[in-house]
């Protein structure tokens, strides 16, 4: 049958239920259930267990059924029987289908088989389900057959594919400890976690195209985030020593395999730090998520085995495009680099030379980068928001974090000379047309208060989970990334 015959045949049997058994096929509640973990581990009993879940699998042996039913904890067989069952409960397991949700009462019994049983004595309907699930099955050597191919299906409905792979639902687990990990390690550190707007009538922190709305009692154009940054660095100015934010921020770019315009970033700030106590700060951390996974810190990435115990590596910006290139790229006008850009394939609208030698160094070193690497001392006109490394003129202490060609993280010793960084955001703002030369004075207000110096870092979450989940596309890590309106 097709897939509308399917549900059409679904919906006759919810009628049935309702009009001919006077059942209610959504009741209000249940009775008070044991996970079948727990009765897994209490093995055979004569005693009721009640537990509840959905039907992943029955075969009909004449007036006997063997079905499987699965809640979050497991699955278990459920021996389902004429003679065991009332009148109504027999007339009901005639009319359920794969993916309704049923309460089970009864004792636990081992089969002839071996296999751990439930002897139904009652059965009850939680929920009809009115739309069939691709049925995946996985052999006793863990090969899984018929595996729905559609991703973009999946993505956009992620309830199925929770329920029918258990490696997707496994990696949501993982990015929640992962989470939790970064969380606990930040907290044993005495950071505060803090919330900072969405809203912000002046976007900032990054450079990127935001998000724009309107507040409509204030009359007001305002932004979603595209950082955090120039609120958390405030509350260092206000005596908050160790500060951090976990939370959503959007950029109104492209989609691909690395980026989503909605992402989770971990931003933290510590006074009297420097770039040098992030990358102490990142190797922590990125551990400490690995091995609350419980898998150690080896992990494997696209096929590549990287160890996360050791000292990551560092590289040079400059020197490490030079190398990599055989030019001197760094003295190039913007003319010739974004002629070399179209000669070697790279697609890139922007004309000025900070895009074009950041597209440069993505292609000749950044994307070629395997073991965890801080590419460091990035130069000035890439990293307006950062400290000038003492006596290296036009270099800055920034670095960020690259793994299997993956950015992982961006860091800087934090600018706090409220002039000059008045003057680098006024170039920013003259620049911007959504900007409009606005510059935010609030931020300038702190920085004039006396902001201590400091390190500070943004993460990008959901690239950690897809690099210590081995995640094929940053879609795998989000429950509902965004995706083109169906055609359906």
């Amino acid at each position: 049958m097709s897939t509308g015959e399917q549900e059409s045949v679904r919906r006759s049997k919810l009628e049935t239920i309702r009009e001919e058994l006077h059942i209610d096929p959504y009741p209000p509640r249940c009775l008070p259930r044991t996970s079948i973990a727990e009765v897994r581990d209490g093995g055979e009993t004569e005693a009721e267990r009640v537990i509840c879940g959905r039907v992943s699998a029955r075969r009909e042996h004449g007036k006997t059924v063997f079905a499987e039913l699965t809640d979050a904890s497991g699955t278990i067989q459920v021996y389902l029987n004429i003679k065991v069952l009332d009148e109504a409960g027999w007339e009901l397991t005639g009319l359920l289908d794969l993916g309704d949700i049923v309460q089970v009462r009864g004792s636990v019994f081992i089969t002839r088989t071996g296999e751990l049983t439930i002897r139904c004595e009652g059965l009850t309907l939680l929920c009809k389900s009115l739309r069939t699930l691709p049925v995946v099955k996985v052999d006793s050597e863990g090969t899984v057959h018929d595996k729905v191919s559609d991703v973009d299906y999946l993505y956009r409905h992620r309830c199925v594919d929770l329920l029918v792979n258990p490696s997707s639902l496994a990696r949501f687990r993982a990015r929640s400890g992962i989470i939790s990990a970064l969380r606990s390690y930040l907290d044993s550190m005495e950071f505060l976690e803090v919330e900072t707007p969405v809203l912000q009538p002046i976007y900032g922190g990054a450079a990127a195209q935001p998000f724009t709305t309107e507040y409509g009692s204030m009359n007001e154009t305002f932004y979603l985030r595209i950082a955090t940054e120039l609120y958390l660095k405030r509350l260092l100015t206000g005596g908050i020593e160790k500060v951090y934010e976990l939370g959503k921020d959007f950029r109104n770019e492209g989609v691909d395999r690395t980026h989503s315009p909605e992402f989770t970033q971990l931003e933290l700030y510590e006074a009297y730090s420097d770039y040098s106590g992030m990358m102490m700060r990142f190797e922590e951390m990125t551990r400490a998520a690995a091995d609350a996974l419980g898998r150690g810190l080896q992990v494997s990435f696209r096929g590549q085995d990287l160890d996360l115990s050791e000292p990551f590596r560092r590289m040079a910006f400059i020197p490490a495009l030079r190398k990599a290139s055989g030019e001197d790229l760094m003295s190039w006008e913007p003319a010739d680099l974004k002629g070399l850009c179209n000669r070697i394939g790279l697609e890139s609208t922007a004309t000025d030379r900070a895009s074009l030698v950041d597209k440069l160094f993505d292609h000749f070193v950044a994307d070629r980068i395997k073991e965890p690497t801080f590419v460091v001392d990035y130069p000035a006109l890439l990293s307006p928001l950062a400290k000038h490394k003492a006596g290296e003129p036009g270099i800055t202490e920034r670095f960020e974090v690259f793994v299997m060609g993956l950015e992982l993280a961006n860091a800087f010793s934090e600018q706090n000379d409220p002039d000059l960084q008045r003057e680098i955001l006024g170039r920013q703002a003259a620049s911007s047309e959504l900007r409009e030369g606005i510059l935010d004075e609030e931020f300038l207000f702190a920085l004039e208060t006396g902001m201590p110096p400091a390190g500070g870092m943004g993460i990008g979450v959901d690239r950690l989970v897809m690099l210590l989940t081995d995640a094929g596309s940053i879609r795998e890590t989000i429950f509902f990334p965004h995706l083109r309106r169906s055609e359906e």
